[in-house]
């Protein structure tokens, strides 16, 4: 299978990696021509535009930022569409909104491309190691069609179910991962109230029931959400827009976890998607 990638950022770039490594024929493309110069030393093609990427491969992989990114690189001028061959597959890996991904899907019927969710987790020490978490969405049998590239830098590879699947189960993985943020970070600033240390309090707690993925981050960060604000607070708050919305849509309870969440938006600094329930009378 011939493999194009698109999106080499900070876990993009060891995704792609770990495809040519494994022996994958792969073609990349980067609308920052620099980011290719770490793989001058590897058997990897360059392609000028994303057109030209997808005549050169059967699966084209999109790890790009947000909607409008992976949209423009699909559906774009000189997009994915216009050179992929009939029966290839787009596997999209940004977290973006499900109906991106079904608008897609329809855009690439047309072109007989068939088109998969492919969101990960897990950062760029993870792809590097093969050990992102890759939730899939859409047609089983593309899925498995897929899953060997995907399993060059993911594992486990989880199939959710139709296509946008695996992008709500992302949504939701940063739903909790944002609320873990505010509790962890709340939870470290008691410490002081106390006369503990913050960072004694997470490396004992981290050993503990109370130890998690975000609890690790705000103890890294120095024990509170300022050092995350800047490069993890917009995308957070992109994920969980989308995910309000969707449960908005969707009429379904949202509960503590959206509130948990709204709060570590408001300690990052970018605002609550939601007004804090008032007191109740007498409070």
């Amino acid at each position: 299978m011939r493999v194009g990638f698109i999106g080499l950022g900070s876990q993009g770039a060891p995704m792609a990696r770990r495809i040519v490594e494994a022996g994958f024929g792969t073609t990349l493309w980067a609308r920052r021509p620099a980011t290719l110069a770490a793989f001058a030393d590897t058997a990897a093609h360059r392609a000028t535009s994303p057109v030209e990427l997808a005549a050169a491969s059967d699966l084209v992989c999109v790890c790009v930022v947000d909607d409008a990114d992976v949209e423009q690189v699909v559906t774009g001028e000189q997009g994915v569409l216009r050179g992929l061959r009939r029966g290839g597959v787009i596997a999209v890996h940004s977290t973006v909104h499900p109906d991106t991904c079904r608008r897609l899907a329809e855009r690439a019927h047309v072109h007989g491309v068939s088109v998969v969710d492919a969101p990960v987790s897990g950062g760029g020490n993870a792809a590097a190691e093969g050990q992102l978490l890759v939730m899939t969405g859409g047609e089983s049998g593309t899925v498995a069609y897929c899953r060997k590239v995907f399993e060059t830098f993911g594992d486990p590879v989880v199939h959710m179910g139709p296509l946008g699947s695996g992008q709500i189960a992302k949504l939701l993985n940063n739903l909790l991962f944002t609320a873990n943020l505010a509790t962890a970070a709340d939870t470290l600033a008691l410490a002081p109230e106390f006369g503990i240390d913050r960072g004694a309090l997470a490396e004992v707690v981290l050993h503990g029931s109370g130890a998690s993925f975000a609890l690790e981050r705000v103890k890294a960060a120095g024990g509170t959400l300022d050092r995350l604000a800047e490069r993890a607070g917009p995308l957070l708050r992109k994920d969980v827009r989308l995910l309000a919305d969707l449960a908005d849509t969707a009429g379904a309870p949202t509960g503590a976890v959206l509130a948990a969440a709204d709060a570590a938006l408001d300690h990052m600094g970018q605002g609550r998607l939601t007004e804090p329930a008032s007191p109740a009378p007498g409070k």
